[in-house]
């Protein structure tokens, strides 16, 4: 792979930031963005699991999805409060996907402010929590919905792994979805995953690199993707952001009613002819960039 640092900078000029990160779709991260917010400080464990921890989330292991693997299915169940406990205690490989801490406690969205000064489209309903245990890991995928999103990082460090969209091919990504078939797992370790013998185009994708600190915001353009990897127990919330081309947003449409619900049913009625059909597809798709 062939990876360079993500340009970070305090704050920014956001017609500097539109013309020179937004429209060309390069990731930036910005340390000061934050700064203003009661949450940058304010929002820790003990305040989470004061205001949510008798809630009920579903939790990830590390385990990457294969042939039977329906998208987005919980492997576990805990309260907010239980698990907080479970990743206190030390390194612990869980996740939280997606909770919407905000449903229960709405007094949080006035502990931050949505940056509209650099770009528009936000979709206020569903600002995310993601939270993760250390040595936890989410996996090379691109979102669903092809939003450009703001990421930012409130408690611990966290290693992430970007690729343009068009990289897509030589990340070997699974058809009918947004993952990779590669593991991606310790990339950074010498002799560890990827396996360049098993998915040889990987090396000549050309991507980005990044250790989120505290405060830290990441900007990811549309359909950017990603892989990442809690070096602390921590958390971070996304803000989201309809994409702002039509062709960004007719794709982001099809992938949520029509792509996912294909690549569903076919794993449920024949899961390894299918599994093996995208398989091929993929290989395919990388030997024609290899030439």
């Amino acid at each position: 792979m062939l990876l360079q640092p993500v340009e970070r900078v305090a704050s920014i000029d956001p017609d500097v930031f539109k013309s020179q990160y937004y429209e060309p779709s390069r990731p930036l991260v910005i340390t000061d963005l934050s700064k203003s917010w009661v949450a940058r400080d304010k929002w820790n464990w003990a305040y989470f699991k004061q205001l949510v921890g008798d809630k009920k989330v579903g939790i990830y292991n590390n385990t990457k999805s294969d042939a039977f693997t329906p998208i987005n299915k919980a492997d576990d169940y805990k309260t907010f409060g239980e698990y907080i406990d479970l990743i206190s205690q030390g390194p612990a490989g869980w996740r939280i996907f997606l909770f919407n801490i905000f449903d229960h406690a709405p007094e949080l969205t006035q502990d931050f402010t949505w940056p509209e000064d650099l770009m528009k489209g936000f979709v206020k309903k569903y600002p995310m929590l993601f939270v993760g245990g250390a040595t936890s890991i989410t996996h090379m995928h691109f979102d669903i919905d092809l939003s450009h999103i703001l990421h930012t990082q409130f408690v611990g460090r966290k290693r992430v792994l970007l690729f343009p969209y068009g990289e897509q091919y030589k990340l070997y990504r699974k058809p009918f979805e947004t993952l990779s078939m590669a593991d991606f797992s310790h990339y950074y370790d010498h002799g560890s995953t990827p396996d360049y013998d098993a998915f040889p185009a990987l090396k000549l994708a050309r991507g980005y690199e990044v250790i989120l600190e505290h405060g830290d915001t990441l900007f990811m353009p549309a359909g950017y993707w990603h892989h990442m990897e809690y070096l602390d127990s921590g958390f971070a919330m996304s803000l989201r952001a309809i994409n702002n081309t039509l062709t960004g947003k007719i794709k982001g449409a099809w992938n949520l009613v029509g792509m996912r619900h294909i690549d569903t049913l076919m794993k449920k009625t024949a899961p390894i002819w299918w599994y093996e059909y995208k398989k091929e597809r993929l290989l395919r798709a990388a030997d024609r960039v290899l030439g």
